[in-house]
């Protein structure tokens, strides 16, 4: 499977994080995040399931356990298994972030 210019295929909501799903495999998962300002995935963990982030567009604050950082296009952080991360879009642009889960959610 092959997705082409991935960033089109954001889905930005007023009311929430709009979410993507861009490929599901047997061990792999990936999808988009996408963040108007002003907009938070609260801080949350997924249990057995690493999550990688990839900062497609924009840019943002990103929380994984107790660190948060500055992050922008071409960055690229990890959410082991049980640790608590976040996703936050100050503004003033929108935010668009790759994810990747290995095994795929439930």
């Amino acid at each position: 499977m092959i997705v082409k210019d991935a960033v089109r295929l954001a889905r930005f909501h007023a009311e929430k994080m709009g979410k993507a799903d861009l490929a599901t495999g047997k061990f792999l998962f990936a999808g988009l995040n996408a963040l108007e300002p002003g907009q938070v995935h609260e801080p949350h963990a997924h249990c057995d399931r690493d999550k990688l982030y990839v900062i497609l567009e924009g840019q943002g604050e990103l929380t994984i356990g107790k660190e948060t950082s500055r992050v922008g296009a071409g960055d690229v952080a990890l959410a082991e298994a049980d640790v608590v991360h976040a996703l936050r879009n100050p503004g003033p642009g929108r935010l668009v972030a790759l994810v990747v889960m290995a095994p795929p959610p439930a």
